[in-house]
């Protein structure tokens, strides 16, 4: 990914490509927990709707943006906008993305332990006791510091020899894959006595327990899930040919991200209600439930190494995304290295994301805003930062950018999209800023 000018070789590889960029974290591990612990079903259904109103025109916006310029994120918005201050628009997606691969990389490495764990049969044993294991892994500097250096170490190899080749052709054989065991998981799942009472919980909706902030949290959440608002995907749409359809690749992406979001719920909470525990159980949720349902199942320890393996990979590919904006931004003008850049990068994320690897040990008892150094980060990425971002690329594509550009990569690929154009500029020009500033409003004010 060193030329800005290569390309994705197929239209599939760029779908699954952006798909594996966004269904990572935001669909796997933090959708159920989030979900958790904003009542469920009613949460779910925002998050759809934030999800497909918001999230969907989104990702087409960031989409024309880089198809449109050609350029990673800082140089699209010079390049679009140039002598202008717009371009903070994308130094803001790289202080972003950033600050979300500090605190990423350490559920990464948590994913890699428990992988590295599982494939040496340490985890699903007779009498184990699931919430102490990873109270344990967690609680260990040690261990989240291995898990931490090897996940980015995994990430600096990678985007030193560039990724486009590499991550498009594993993603045509290992999303689908991932599918496929994800639904052996909730059929599981949904056999276990009891498990009527999660789907319920899941699908559901009782909104008298949503409050704003759960109203923020599905906003922060549909902008994580897709992972729009640091500009990531002007990058990616950066290497796309002219021939593909803009807003049906983004509906692609959406769509198999809610269904890998549904997929995490069904499989989540029916074991969850099942074997009594607790649906706000927090970020441990997925590490300690998903031991326990893989438990019950026939070569249970094989299939848990596999699912924890898939799901690896599919942090890896999101974190290479973020690296990824960070390593083009100083590798632009062609004077930098890309490994010494990568290198330098990976350096300092993991300097950066010590303080939130010692949230549940060392640094357990500091906090910030009644948060964790962990929390706080994530709420200041997830719920502040990530609108923010998503409100003025929303205010530059449609004040901003050359209007008949904007038309032109929309229609590109079909010539029937008209008046699904003039409905995504209205939901661009309108929807997007103000349900953000309500929601802000909503979340100061109470």
């Amino acid at each position: 990914m060193e030329n800005r000018r290569d390309q994705w070789s197929s239209k599939l590889g760029f779908i699954l490509s952006s798909a594996g960029a966004a269904i990572g974290l935001g669909a796997i591990w933090k959708f159920p927990y989030v979900t958790g612990m904003s009542g469920g079903g009613a949460f779910f259904l925002i998050f759809i709707a934030f999800t497909v109103l918001i999230g969907l025109p989104m990702l087409i916006s960031e989409f024309i943006i880089g198809r449109g310029a050609q350029k990673e994120a800082i140089s699209a918005y010079q390049k679009l906008a140039p002598n202008s201050h717009w371009v903070w628009v994308g130094r803001l997606g790289v202080v972003g993305c950033f600050l979300l691969l500090s605190f990423y990389s350490v559920v990464g490495g948590w994913v890699l332990i428990y992988a590295a764990m599982s494939i040496l049969g340490m985890i699903i044993q007779e009498g184990a006791q699931y919430p102490d294991l990873f109270g344990m892994v967690i609680s260990s500097p040690g261990i989240t510091f291995l898990g931490l250096f090897l996940f980015l170490l995994m990430n600096v190899l990678v985007l030193s020899f560039g990724i486009q080749n590499g991550i498009e052709r594993a993603n045509k054989y290992l999303m689908p894959l991932l599918f496929v065991f994800f639904i052996v998981l909730v059929i599981r799942s949904l056999t276990l006595d009891g498990a009527i009472e999660g789907v319920r919980f899941f699908l559901t909706p009782s909104f008298e327990n949503i409050t704003s902030e759960a109203i923020l949290y599905a906003l922060g959440q549909s902008f994580f899930a897709l992972a729009v608002g640091f500009s990531c995907m002007v990058t990616y749409s950066s290497y796309l040919k002219k021939d593909v359809n803009i807003p049906r690749a983004a509906s692609w992406v959406v769509i198999m991200n809610i269904f890998v979001s549904m997929l995490a719920g069904l499989a989540i909470f029916p074991a969850v209600f099942s074997f009594g525990l607790e649906p706000a159980e927090g970020p441990g949720l997925l590490f300690i439930v998903l031991p326990t349902v893989f438990s019950q199942m026939p070569f249970g320890e094989l299939f848990l190494s596999l699912f924890l393996l898939l799901f690896l990979f599919a942090t890896l590919t999101s974190s290479f995304s973020l690296l990824e904006i960070i390593v083009s931004a100083f590798t632009a003008n062609g004077t930098r290295s890309r490994p010494r850049v990568a290198w330098i990068s990976g350096l300092i994320v993991f300097i950066a994301g010590i303080p939130a690897a010692l949230s549940f040990s060392l640094l357990s008892e500091y906090q910030l805003f009644g948060k964790t150094v962990f929390d706080a980060t994530d709420f200041l990425v997830s719920n502040l930062l990530l609108p923010i971002g998503c409100l003025l690329i929303a205010l530059f594509i449609v004040h901003k950018m050359d209007q008949q550009l904007v038309q032109e990569e929309f229609l590109l690929g079909s010539q029937e999209n008209h008046s699904l154009y003039r409905i995504w500029r209205l939901l661009m020009k309108w929807l997007v800023p103000i349900s953000i500033i309500v929601v802000f409003i909503n979340l100061l004010t109470s």
